[in-house]
């Protein structure tokens, strides 16, 4: 994600430091300080105690297409992709063969809701789950046909073949006609996931919540100009366990689509209500982050398969916001030596920090007597 461009005086920030930062802490008023925070988060996926589930049906049809029906929902993260691409390398097609059919669930399985950071996990695993039903059967139609052991069936971006065989070979649209017009034989195949479950504990109430966590940790460098008490956060490092990846492209935009929300928590976005009354009713006065105030993101995936799926993958929606105000309150502190106790750190409640600091300090302290 490119950040807005910084004027000549200032050096990008990079990580690790380059330079000793000792300076930052000078008290002058007419010099901006930098600093940096750290800090770190945690995210439960796929609830235990009432159990999380999603289902697809997958059907191997002409052409050597693949249909998958679920009543999966877009929202603009992305997860249609990346189910393309788990059935895709499951039914050894390309990804542009894979057909997401109708999600209305008045005719198609159920794949809940979407949120919690679920969608690949539950609902991708479902899918792999259908798709290894299907290719087992296409394996053991196609070995039947070939006179093969089924194991020996392999298929790949729309070809499939006999392993260590030089003629045993087709496209799977061809495979999918003799199949269907020769021996009857329509591939099909069902994906239930669900969360273990565990139930409550009859005295106590406890159980296991969340299948699997995500964990992250984020650096983040401010600059922190004490005349005015605004913060700019200048880049941010995200180091994010998001299990095996599916597509590191949409991960990575994951990501720094939470660290420019997780900025607006931090530093701007206030929802003020007066007796009841809100006075931020638009964004004219409820203040989001712009272009001009994204800073330079660096994602470090760490991909650690989840061992409880049959993908290894986890999610990372959410997870990715937890600790990014955190880190830019740390940066602060950093910077000028002044806790924020409160979000967001309005450039006005930064100077009356700033000021409540210096008060203290040319405040004489008593002798002891």
């Amino acid at each position: 994600m490119h950040s807005r461009p910084l004027p000549r005086t200032r050096r990008r920030p990079s990580w690790p430091p380059n330079e000793p930062q000792r300076h930052r802490h000078k008290e002058t008023s007419d010099m901006k300080h930098r600093g940096r925070g750290v800090a770190c988060g945690w995210y439960g996926i796929a609830r235990t105690a009432a159990m999380d589930r999603a289902a697809v049906w997958v059907e191997l049809d002409d052409g050597g297409t693949v249909k998958i029906a679920t009543g999966v929902t877009e929202i603009g993260e992305g997860v249609l992709t990346g189910l393309c691409q788990i059935a895709a390398e499951e039914m050894g097609v390309r990804p542009e063969d894979i057909v997401l059919g109708d999600n209305d669930t008045a005719r198609v399985p159920e794949a809940a809701h979407a949120g919690a950071t679920r969608m690949t996990y539950m609902i991708g695993n479902a899918v792999a789950l259908g798709c290894r039903e299907a290719m087992g059967k296409f394996r053991d139609a196609m070995g039947a046909y070939w006179g093969v052991s089924a194991s020996s069936i392999r298929a790949f971006a729309g070809d499939c073949w006999v392993e260590g065989s030089p003629t045993q070979r087709m496209t799977m649209a061809h495979a999918v006609h003799v199949l269907k017009k020769e021996r009857g034989i329509v591939i099909v195949g069902s994906g239930l996931f669900t969360s273990a479950h565990t139930a409550l504990h009859p005295e106590t109430g406890e159980a296991t919540p969340w299948q699997s966590y995500v964990f992250g940790a984020q650096i983040a460098e401010v600059e922190v100009d004490d005349d005015t008490g605004e913060v700019q956060v200048l880049g941010v490092w995200a180091a994010h366990d998001v299990g095996r990846v599916v597509n590191p492209q949409q991960v990575e935009g994951q990501i720094e689509g939470a660290v420019v929300m997780a900025v607006g928590h931090a530093l701007m976005e206030d929802y003020i209500q007066v007796n009841g009354q809100t006075t931020t009713p638009g964004f004219a006065k409820y203040i989001l982050p712009t272009t001009l105030d994204v800073p330079q993101v660096t994602s470090v995936l760490i991909t650690e398969p989840d061992p409880k799926t049959p993908l290894g993958v986890k999610g990372i929606g959410e997870p990715a916001l937890t600790p990014t105000a955190g880190a830019v309150i740390n940066a602060i502190h950093d910077a000028v030596g002044v806790r924020m106790t409160r979000l967001p750190a309005t450039p006005e409640r930064v100077l009356e920090a700033l000021r409540a600091k210096r008060a203290a300090q040319s405040v004489p302290r008593r002798k002891a007597a």
